[in-house]
């Protein structure tokens, strides 16, 4: 089920908590959201990215100075995920986040804040 980033107001003014690499193509993000469906309450989406073929990341403490104002933008191009900080419109604007990921897979798990 791919993810509603309406529902998630393209993550704008959340909060990234853990990159967790878990091998070289295979990487974890925690980021806290506001939901639409919950009435704008906070949840912990775990965003899990499988064959994950470029990515920039950034050290466990250094997450939480990244300006979410703007979001995160999730595009799916050519059979392949991309996942970056603020407002991309393509892969090549996605490679000029402060973070990004890119992917073969994802799959997401809904949690409690």
């Amino acid at each position: 089920m791919p993810i509603d980033l309406e529902r998630f107001d393209n993550f704008k003014d959340a909060e990234l908590r853990i990159v967790n690499i878990v091998s070289p193509t295979h990487i974890k993000l925690t980021v806290a959201v506001q939901d639409r469906a919950r009435a704008f309450d906070w949840i912990t989406l775990e965003l899990d990215f499988t064959g994950v073929t470029d990515a920039r990341l950034l050290e466990q403490n250094k997450l939480k100075f990244i300006d979410m104002n703007e979001g995160a933008s999730l595009l799916h191009v050519n059979n392949e995920f991309a996942f970056g900080i603020g407002a991309c419109y393509n892969a090549s604007t996605i490679k000029n986040s402060t973070l990004y990921i890119i992917s073969k897979d994802l799959k997401y798990k809904e949690e409690q804040f």
